[in-house]
């Protein structure tokens, strides 16, 4: 197009702004889609490991992954404190690496050289300015501070920057995720603290060799015809201990703690003066077979 004093000018400039805009855009949200994804698996990971269950056994929609994070960055008031201290620090972990990476400047080296203004009510100021930048150089050119320089230099230097900050998130994203992770599971552990459901299971007898009868409670089934492989000691501490008991001491309530791909995850929960150590065995139960009924609640109903 040509303007009135005969110059051309460009329509396309506008276009290109737009579409460098929108290209930007669409990279910022796909690192934040796997930011998101990278913490909710990782916060799985962590939380199932502690009831001995692998992630990749299990089967979870990829979209939940994304939802997961909400739990760690704000899903109480100490989770949304770790993730500002995390910020604060992370922020400051980048900007060290950054200048740890770079050579020296002359405004950095530069005031070492000049002498100190003696009238200055900041001389002492000035004093701890100085020893701080004189410790910092010789941090930053001795031997091996110059090695893994040396080794950052194959990264192209439109990389560098980018490369150090997506490691370092990475890193406290994974720490946050996988602390929140441990942190949930053990109060999800705790049946004074738990928030899974109080569980009740009745199948047929031949199902299962657990379990106690629905018309006596106190009567071992029989263990004829079954076999074992393993530990007999972890059969024989789960055998009797099949029914709730809240009255006890340290009371003993079955938790839904998982179902998936037609198995049950079960177990009964710690005391809250359980060894931190301590973790509950999971008894994992198939329920693909007709006859079986699955009961929840969010606690013990109170019988009248």
């Amino acid at each position: 197009m040509q303007s009135r004093n005969g110059v051309f000018m460009s329509g396309s400039q506008p276009s290109q702004n737009n579409t460098q805009i929108l290209g930007t855009f669409a990279s910022v949200l796909g690192l934040l889609g796997i930011f998101l994804y990278f913490t909710g698996w990782i916060y799985r990971w962590a939380y199932y490991s502690y009831f001995q269950l692998e992630l990749t056994q299990l089967s979870f929609p990829l979209r939940s992954f994304l939802f997961v994070p909400i739990q760690v960055f704000v899903g109480n008031g100490w989770a949304s404190t770790k993730t500002i201290i995390a910020l604060f620090l992370v922020a400051t972990v980048i900007k060290f690496t950054l200048w740890f990476v770079e050579p020296l400047t002359v405004n950095f080296i530069l005031p070492l050289s000049q002498p100190l203004n003696v009238t200055s009510r900041r001389r002492k100021w000035q004093k701890v300015q100085r020893s701080l930048r004189r410790y910092a150089k010789y941090f930053h050119q001795c031997t091996p501070s110059k090695l893994i320089r040396g080794l950052v230099t194959v990264i192209p230097v439109s990389l560098r920057k980018d490369l150090i900050i997506v490691i370092w998130l990475l890193i406290v994203l994974f720490w946050l995720a996988r602390i929140q992770g441990w942190e949930d599971a053990r109060r999800d552990a705790i049946n004074e603290t738990s928030t899974l459901p109080v569980f009740t299971y009745i199948f047929p007898k031949e199902d299962l060799v657990l379990g106690r009868n629905l018309d006596d409670v106190f009567i071992d089934p029989s263990l004829e015809d079954y076999r074992f492989i393993g530990d007999l000691s972890l059969f024989d501490y789960l055998r009797g201990l099949e029914d709730n008991d809240p009255s006890l001491k340290e009371p003993r309530i079955w938790r839904l703690l998982l179902e998936n791909n037609n198995v049950i995850y079960c177990f009964f929960g710690l005391d809250k003066t359980a060894d931190k150590k301590q973790v509950p065995a999971v008894l994992a139960i198939k329920t693909d077979k007709k006859g079986q009924v699955m009961i929840l609640a969010p606690s013990i109903p109170k019988l009248k």
